[in-house]
């Protein structure tokens, strides 16, 4: 492959500079610079999405999308630069910005066997950035940014504390490989598998005339090599495989997470409310326990790709790598520490500075659930004598159990579940935080797997529903548990974000309850009065009940409420397990409850 330089466009570009690895091979990276000759700061970003594919080529209908809605997103560039998920060159370059993409191991136009978020990854990315640091172009100050995938590996790479990092901005990337991406409470997410076959396989080294050529430049963005089937197959992990593989958060899961306590580079972690299923736990987590001294937060709406370059957040982006790279008083020293576009339904968001996460003032409020109603209530009274749940509309049976206020909801584990509603709200009341519940639960069968939705709706009982990170209906909130892994780690559980450890299998006795405490990820929602809040509990993947929501170019499912994030293996849900009857237990000292974070007014 040739490394060649030319200018265009107001850049000196270096096609498919060499970068080599301590095992010998070769990385291949685009350099986008100034055409001045000085030193920069570098922007920098690593990974599998072939750095020669244009946007607008990879993605179309999500290209498509956010440039109608939001012309700034194209005003400015001639968009051939334009690649998923990382910086516009063309936006960055006449700010004195290097801007360097490298392709990672095994994908694009670099060689080698894809593994991706493997150690090996990691180090090939450390050492990317060493390699930047010390370029003649470079002032040595490395910045990464870029959304998902090369958010979510700048965690673990800050974890080995490059010299030459100098500062970080993970735009919607999760950081716990098992609790937010391959297993939700301990159920195997179908994402990875499917992403696999539609966004890696069809950019990897060696594909040739199977993959896209460059708008730009007309090469081949899979690099000049041409591998049969069988060879590419050779050349990378079987994924899905090895992660079905490992359905507990083992050594396998530890070495593709971050180690908080060793990330201590100044961090910008922005979140999406509306990414349930995989983004947002990790900027959270990662903005809470991040030993950076300095860290902020910022949390947004609208689809996962979109604000990363709408001037809103590139200008954002832009004040915190002057501030850390160049040393330019832009104002981030006065920052708010955390930055929200705070929800309101009719896709509204209104901005709001706070100092800390979960915000100091919340009013921490338990909800209890009532079997005899389907209410959910701040009364934690005893749950009344069962009665007909005919008014319900929900697949479930009451039935007594014989102590004294003691009642159980039992529904089929596959089917609808059933939903706990307030009645309809006295004023407006805003939820921002994070979400959790307690529920005494019983199987048929040995186990049982627990999906949990907060949900809203209008005075004519009409869901609110949102744009999300991919699916255009995303409820409110999710969370998710196995019942067999209802274990707590005690040193990480706090009384608002159950902390499971997913380190042994603990199966249930049939008809026996446990308690379990769910963890529902960060949400933020004001909820007008007269509208009311519920909580769904049932078997399987929410659905929104308004209509479909179509299909985007880069995944396999249709859009019906949570995007691509789903749970419906059959391998890791076998109906004779997973298919019985699930028992839902209240009174006889137990009370369950879903706990809000409701913020009051400043």
């Amino acid at each position: 492959m040739t490394h060649r330089s030319e200018i265009r466009d107001g850049m000196r570009i270096d096609w498919d500079a060499p970068i080599a690895m301590d095992d010998e091979l070769v990385l291949r990276a685009d350099v986008f610079r100034p055409i001045a000759d000085g030193k920069y700061p570098v922007i920098l970003s690593y990974g599998p999405y072939a750095k020669g594919l244009a946007f607008q080529d990879g993605y179309p209908s999500a290209w498509q999308r956010m440039v109608d809605k939001h012309p700034d997103v194209a005003a400015g560039s001639s968009n051939l630069y334009q690649s998923w998920e990382v910086v516009d060159p063309e936006k960055w370059v006449p700010h004195g910005y290097v801007c360097v993409r490298v392709d990672s191991r095994g994908a694009g136009c670099s060689p080698g066997c894809l593994d991706h978020f493997s150690p090996r990854e990691t180090k090939d990315f450390y050492d990317c950035i060493e390699w930047a640091g010390v370029q003649p172009w470079s002032n040595g100050k490395i910045g990464l940014n870029g959304i998902s995938y090369y958010g979510i590996n700048q965690w673990h790479v800050a974890s080995l504390q490059p010299p030459h990092l100098a500062a970080m901005c993970v735009w919607e990337g999760a950081a716990d490989w098992y609790r937010d991406m391959t297993h939700h409470g301990g159920l195997l997410s179908t994402f990875w598998a499917n992403w696999y076959d539609m966004q890696v396989k069809t950019v990897q080294y060696g594909a040739g005339e199977r993959g896209k050529r460059s708008r730009v430049h007309g090469e081949l963005v899979c690099g000049p090599e041409t591998l049969s089937d069988e060879q590419l197959a050779q050349n990378r992990c079987d994924f899905g495989a090895e992660i079905r593989a490992h359905p507990l958060d083992d050594d396998y899961h530890k070495a593709r997470s971050p180690k908080w306590d060793k990330i201590t580079a100044p961090l910008f972690s922005a979140a999406n409310w509306g990414g349930q299923g995989l983004h947002p736990r990790g900027n959270f987590e990662g903005f809470a326990r991040a030993a950076s001294k300095h860290k902020w937060l910022e949390a947004h709406g609208i689809e996962h790709w979109t604000h990363f370059y709408t001037d809103y957040g590139r200008e954002l982006q832009r004040k915190f790598f002057d501030y850390f790279l160049k040393g330019e008083d832009t104002g981030w020293g006065e920052q708010p520490r955390v930055l929200l576009q705070v929800r309101h339904p009719g896709e509204t968001f209104v901005e709001r500075a706070e100092n800390e996460w979960p915000i100091a003032r919340t009013k921490w409020t338990r909800l209890y659930l009532n079997s005899a109603d389907f209410s959910l209530t701040e009364d934690p009274h005893p749950n009344p004598p069962p009665h007909s749940p005919s008014k319900t509309g929900v697949n479930a049976l009451l039935l007594g159990e014989g102590s004294e206020g003691a009642a159980k909801v039992t529904f089929d584990a596959l089917g609808e579940g059933v939903t706990f509603m307030t009645p309809p709200l006295h004023a407006e009341t805003e939820i921002t935080g994070p979400v959790a519940a307690k529920l005494f639960v019983s199987s048929s069968t040995t186990d049982a797997d627990l999906f949990l939705t907060l949900r809203v709706f209008s005075a004519d009982m009409k869901e609110i529903v949102f744009q999300g990170a991919i699916d255009p209906h995303t409820p409110i909130a999710q969370g998710w548990l196995r019942a067999s892994h209802g274990k707590l780690d005690p040193n990480l559980t706090l009384p608002y974000r159950p902390y499971h450890a997913h380190d042994e299998k603990q199966p249930l006795a049939p008809g026996e309850p446990v308690e379990l405490d769910i963890e529902l990820w960060p949400t933020s929602i004001v909820v007008p009065a007269g509208y009311r809040v519920a909580l769904t509990v049932r078997g399987k993947d929410y659905e929104y009940g308004g209509g479909s929501g179509g299909k985007l170019s880069n995944f396999k499912n249709e859009l019906k409420g949570c995007g691509p994030f789903l749970h419906d293996d059959p391998v890791d849900r076998p109906k004779e397990v997973f298919g019985g009857q699930t028992t839902l237990h209240f009174g006889g000292g137990r009370q369950a409850y879903l706990l809000l974070p409701i913020v009051p007014a400043n």
